[in-house]
């Protein structure tokens, strides 16, 4: 599709959110929004990738923390505070989403993601732009190093001809049993969703594989929704464990 029809079909949708969910209490790597990358908390850097975005049309940081809160003010990016009781960040992006009706697209960048540039943010944005009937869009890219698969730390996917998301897993997909050339997807957790889909998709009960796999994006699939995943290959790093930050600050690095 040329760029003139897209900006065309760009004007007739309704308004782009890019909201980044964060809180301070995470299992793997407590207070890690604010821990300093290069200088700078984690949640600025992901906060000026997302700026970069030319489809958003409002970006906020949805967080539960006063201490987030005035960490985002000092580097004078917009937020919103939510409820403490949410379970995902899914559900603190869905809150932010009520705020703003007038927004078709709402997209969940995840506050650990440091490497985040408009391009990919972009690029969950473009196929709900395109396309009505989309519910639901993420990213996956190519697994370079195979010993990424025996880590449970990064979510595998494999997905159709059209690439609709079959199944993800924290366990190598597919099962290579005779030794073939298999190409291998890692799932980038970042969403674009619809909003009226988000806000149904929050008040689905948790799904079984979903409470198996700790995969949110599971509970999708098991009622029957298609995910379309686009493929990138610009590079990212989501901060999970400890060993994460130094990965992270080196190609922050390199970008400049």
């Amino acid at each position: 599709m040329g760029e003139l029809l897209f900006y065309a079909l760009r004007k007739k949708v309704k308004k782009v959110l890019t909201v980044i969910p964060s809180r301070l209490r995470s299992t793997r790597l407590p207070r890690k929004p604010l821990l300093k990358l290069n200088g700078k908390p984690m949640i600025q850097h992901v906060y000026e990738g997302a700026l970069q975005s030319k489809l958003t049309d409002k970006l906020i940081i949805a967080t539960d923390s006063k201490e987030i809160a005035n960490c985002i003010k000092r580097f004078g990016g917009k937020f919103m505070l939510t409820s403490k009781k949410h379970k995902t960040g899914t559900d603190r992006v869905a809150e932010a989403a009520k705020k703003f009706p007038s927004h078709e697209i709402v997209l969940n960048i995840q506050g650990d993601s440091p490497l985040v540039t408009g391009q990919i943010v972009d690029a969950i944005a473009k196929p709900l732009i395109k396309n009505p009937a989309l519910q639901m869009t993420t990213l996956k890219s190519k697994i370079i190093d195979k010993q990424d698969l025996k880590n449970p730390s990064i979510v595998k996917l494999v997905t159709d001809k059209n690439n609709f998301a079959l199944y993800f897993s924290r366990s190598p997909i597919p099962y290579n049993i005779k030794n073939r050339k298999v190409i291998y997807y890692r799932h980038r957790g970042l969403y674009g969703f619809r909003r009226s889909f988000l806000l149904k998709y929050t008040k689905m009960p948790q799904s079984f594989l979903e409470k198996a796999e700790s995969l949110e994006q599971l509970r999708v699939l098991e009622n029957g929704i298609k995910i379309f995943t686009i493929e990138t290959n610009v590079e990212a790093v989501d901060v999970n464990v400890r060993e994460d930050i130094k990965i992270a600050e080196n190609l922050l690095k390199g970008r400049g």
